[in-house]
């Protein structure tokens, strides 16, 4: 049985950057992690198993220490991913505590409901999903799925194309100018080629 003795780490992540962690923090923060030793990802979905700030927690894990999320799903979505995370945490002799609990890995019966949680977790997301996508195929069917909007008008668009073609603005200005991303104006750039 694992004791927990040490400092509490705390790790929070959201899928994609329009989301806020505000909640997860605050329920950290009541679950004993301080402030300064929470470490995040933003943007990162189930399919990104690259998490910057999930390795920096665990990095700032020792052994006696305690990982703590708000939920099993906020550490990893797929099963096998939670399960090697706890694999390697407990190799350390790290603590992973999900809202608050903890996880034995010697216990079977806790071994059972992370497996059991890991698997609702993993079935919700695929659940939102085939949702989702069948709201999209009735969308299309209906005529009102017309995909992602453009930033500029075609006003917008052609004053952008000539103020670039007089060559008085670098891409940065124009960017700046007309309240879009450098990446908007290479792309209206790159569409007139084509």
């Amino acid at each position: 049985m694992f004791l927990k003795t040490g400092m509490k780490t705390g790790y929070a992540r959201v899928s994609t950057n329009d989301q806020d962690l505000t909640a997860q923090r605050h329920a950290l923060v009541a679950l004993g992690v301080e402030e300064s030793q929470i470490y995040v990802d933003h943007g990162l979905t189930r399919a990104n198993r690259v998490r910057p700030g999930l390795r920096e927690a665990m990095a700032a894990c020792r052994a006696g220490d305690t990982l703590v999320v708000t939920k099993l799903d906020r550490l990893a979505r797929p099963l096998s991913d939670a399960r090697d995370i706890a694999d390697e945490l407990t190799a350390k002799g790290v603590v992973l505590s999900p809202g608050g609990n903890s996880h034995d890995p010697t216990d079977p019966v806790v071994r059972l409901l992370f497996n059991v949680l890991g698997m609702v977790a993993e079935s919700e997301a695929d659940l939102i999903r085939a949702r989702a996508r069948e709201g999209m195929a009735v969308a299309q069917a209906k005529g009102r799925l017309k995909g992602k909007q453009p930033k500029l008008s075609k006003t917008q668009r052609k004053h952008l194309l000539t103020l670039h073609d007089a060559g008085e603005h670098t891409q940065a200005e124009l960017a700046e100018l007309f309240r879009v991303s450098r990446t908007t104006v290479y792309s209206e750039l790159q569409r007139r080629t084509i």
